[in-house]
């Protein structure tokens, strides 16, 4: 994973959307490799709750209730977070999500604003906050989730959420060429369907779930740590040359 032992082990972290699903399997594959972690999330008593597991691993958590879509709030996050550890050399904005299916006639103000100040907002204020730290120690490593969304545009359901997360992919490449000779990297992932509780808060039918298991094919969904891993490995020394580009983690599907 890095090439060089205990890379990570008293290095900080900080993670929108820590509560649950990816940024939850996140939070917890830092912290087995000795990292501090910032569990950051709109969700008090899911944060808490992380970062108690996080800690019951043996290292440094702190929880921080944050709505990513103030920006206020994500400055008091980052500024809690070096309060706490001194130094936070990575960011994972996980925070995100795609709101309730429409169709592409039937989708109002209120859901498109949402949806883009949720993940593409929550996005640009963590990354514009805490690009001057990073800046200022000379490196860190920003990864944003994107989504395969992007590649099929979301007819008939989800076009509001998949030109989000197309936001997101091209933010993400534009800090990275920007940092890129200062000493930061940063990369997005675009996964495919993962088993969390986005498809509950889109009231997503079973049918439709099936049908996009059936587009997979390795027949399944991801797992929340599956992209997890990811994260840590994108984060380590062990791939320094890597930035600017989006990491598609799908089982094979996606494109149609």
């Amino acid at each position: 994973m890095t090439r060089t032992p205990d890379y990570f082990r008293g290095k900080t972290i900080i993670i929108t959307g820590a509560a649950s699903g990816i940024g939850r399997a996140t939070a917890l594959i830092f912290a087995r490799e000795g990292a501090n972690v910032v569990c950051a999330d709109i969700n008090a008593d899911g944060a808490a709750l992380a970062a108690e597991d996080v800690q019951k691993l043996g290292v440094r958590a702190v929880a921080v209730t944050t709505d990513v879509t103030s920006r206020r709030q994500v400055e008091e996050m980052v500024a809690r977070s070096i309060d706490a550890f001194g130094r936070v050399e990575f960011q994972f904005n996980s925070a995100g999500a795609g709101g309730r299916r429409c169709a592409f006639l039937d989708i109002d103000d209120a859901l498109f604003e949402r949806t883009f100040d949720l993940n593409v907002k929550g996005t640009f204020y963590g990354m514009q906050t805490i690009l001057p730290h990073m800046l200022e120690n000379g490196s860190g490593v920003i990864i944003n989730v994107a989504s395969m969304a992007h590649k099929r545009g979301g007819p008939g359901a989800f076009v509001h959420y998949a030109s989000a997360k197309a936001a997101v992919l091209t933010m993400s490449l534009g800090v990275a060429r920007e940092f890129a000779d200062r000493g930061i990297r940063c990369l997005s992932i675009s996964p495919g369907p993962i088993r969390t509780q986005f498809q509950a808060a889109a009231q997503t039918s079973p049918e439709a779930l099936q049908r996009s298991q059936d587009d997979v094919p390795m027949k399944r969904f991801g797992e929340p740590d599956e992209i997890g891993e990811l994260v840590l490995f994108l984060c380590s020394d062990a791939c320094p040359y890597m930035t600017a580009d989006t990491v598609y983690v799908n089982g094979g599907g996606g494109f149609r």
